[in-house]
Order: structure tokens, then sequence, then C-alpha cells
């Protein structure tokens, strides 16, 4: 393959250049207000393998579809009552709905469905990534542009060190607004169930729908992206809610009561100096790929609060801080 290319969203030549590669069942990798996503037809069975490939992903973790409208979500997954609430609420934006899958006319494929007998969709307000999926005519299959179980990218530097060389084209929109995946609800039953905290705290959903998200009944198979034990991993350990920086390691700080021996850590960032967690998520994926270069025998991670995107950030630490599929082979 070429040499990746970089252009800039929402120009001309960026949007005939994606349009081409997805109408070719290439994968495009582009911004969305959340994370950079590797994109392509959710319809087309060979064009999603593709993601699977070029991510290493397990083919039984399900993939989000993208559209463009709720009209066009309508049209490959049965809304009920609970998820025609959120979607008049929250799309478009960082919720994705897992309802169940329509199987007339064109639908999402199962292989983008991992075989299960419901989708995930999600419409993204980012207007580039908008304006692509309408002109297609066809969801968008959007994992995160990076390679399977790694850090999600929240600029296209980050793409293109992760899978440069892999793809065609990178489409640059800058630093992403939001930095962290779309929030998961299941809609499936009169249950509405929260498979993934993430950009739409829960407590926001929760006021929506006037009732408290029951968890995730999910054992083996996952139901949703994200929904792995291990994922969003730098190649350093992480050791969570640390008080302390060990020789050797980088310190991921939140706040401003740092802890004893930052002076002597090998790189220290600070997600939100403030303690805004809106801006501390924003930053968790940049700051620990950043911290992640200075190869540290580990990364110190200082306790975020469990409220609002609190709840998202700590998930995606936890997550990152699970032993690694090879790791618990041995």
């Amino acid at each position: 393959m070429p040499e990746t290319r970089h252009l800039e969203a929402g120009t001309p030549d960026a949007t005939d250049a994606a349009l081409d590669c997805l109408a070719r069942g290439q994968a495009v990798a582009l911004p969305s207000e959340t994370v950079y996503g590797l994109f392509a037809d959710a319809t087309d069975p060979a064009a999603v393998a593709r993601i699977y490939a070029i991510k290493g992903r397990p083919m039984f973790n399900p993939l989000i579809a993208h559209c463009c409208d709720a009209k066009m979500a309508d049209a490959h997954g049965v809304l009920n009552d609970p998820a025609k609430v959120l979607a008049k609420a929250f799309w478009p934006g960082p919720l994705t709905l897992v309802v169940p899958r329509r199987f007339d006319g064109r639908p999402v494929c199962d292989l983008a469905c991992a075989g299960l007998d419901t989708v995930g969709l999600r419409v993204p307000s980012q207007p580039a990534l908008s304006e692509i999926i309408r002109r297609f005519g066809r969801p968008l299959a959007g994992p995160s542009a990076n390679r399977s179980g790694r850090l999600s990218p929240t600029t296209a530097a980050a793409v293109a060190e992760d899978l440069g060389g892999q793809i065609e084209i990178i489409i640059d929109g800058g630093e992403t607004r939001i930095g962290i995946e779309s929030t998961i609800v299941a809609c499936v039953d009169d249950t509405p169930r929260l498979l993934r905290p993430g950009g739409v705290p829960a407590e926001h959903i929760e006021a929506v729908l006037g009732e408290t998200l029951a968890a995730s009944d999910s054992h083996g198979t996952p139901q949703a992206p994200g929904m792995l034990a291990s994922h969003y991993a730098p190649s350093a350990p992480l050791r969570l809610n640390a008080t302390d920086v060990r020789p050797g390691e980088a310190l991921l700080a939140f706040g401003t009561d740092i802890p004893d021996g930052y002076q002597n850590a090998v790189e220290v960032l600070n997600l939100s100096p403030r303690g805004d967690l809106v801006r501390a998520a924003a930053n968790l994926f940049r700051y620990l790929r950043a911290l992640d270069r200075h190869q540290p025998e580990a990364i110190a991670v200082m306790a975020v609060p469990e409220t609002g995107l609190g709840v998202a950030i700590v998930d995606r630490l936890q997550r990152a801080a699970a032993p690694r599929e090879d790791e618990v082979r041995r």
C-alpha cells in the first residue's frame, strides 16, 4: 500500500477521497467528537473484515454503526420507546444505542454485529463525519482507529502512529472534542441497561428516562465495543489510585494534591490541575500515550472521582490496568 495520505477534514478533497475509499470497500480514519474512528461500509462484510484485520480485533467484539441521522438509524435497528426518548435527547452526540437489528433492505452485516441479533447505532455530531455518512448513504462501522486493545486516538498523529501505512488516508480534524468513546445503552426490552460509560454521563441519561439504568447482564461474548476486560492499554502497566511515585515510574496526576516522589518520576502529566473531569476525559488517552513513550517501569495513576465523566475515565483506566490476554494465558 502507498504511503498514508493526510487530508484536512471538511475540505472537498478530503470528503471526495474518503467517499472513494469507502465505495471501494476500504477503511478510512476519520475524526468524530469522541475519538478518531476506523470507518468502513457497515453493510459490506468484506469492508468490515478489513477493519478487523487492520486493528487485529477479535471478531466476537461487535462494532458501532454510525448513521447521519435518526431516520437512517431507524432503518437499521428497532428503536423502542426508551430508545426513541434517548435518541431525541442525545443524538447527534456521544451516545450509542444497542437495539434489535432490522434484516430487511441492505442491513448492517452480521460481521459488524458479531453475529448478534442486536446492533449498536450512533449519530455522531462531528460535521465532516456526518456529511460523509450522509453522502455515502449507508451506515459506517467505526471502532477507534488504533490497534485492538491499545489507546484510542484523539489526534490524527496518534492514528498515524498506530495505523500509518496500513490505510490509504487519514482525515485530520484536529484534537477530538470529548476524548473518550460514546456511552453505550442497551434498549432491547423494557429495561435500559448501561453497557459502557462514556461521553454522556449516566446521570444525564437517567434524568431523561426518569429511571435508573440497570447494569449490564452480559456474560461471555461482548454485547458492545469496549466490554473486554483488558482494553485501552498502553505498553507500560498501570498502578491505579497511586499515593506515591516509585523509581522508574511515570505519573498520571489529577488535581492539585500531587503524591510524594513526583520529582523523581520519569515524566509527569496532569489530566486537569483544576480537577475538571471534562478536561481530564479529553486528555486521558493522549496523556497515557505520551507517558508510555518514555518507556517507564509503570504508570502511577492518581485517583479520579467516580462522578459524571469520572465514571467513564475510571472504567477506561481499570480496563487499561487489567491483565493482558497473553499475560492471563501465561
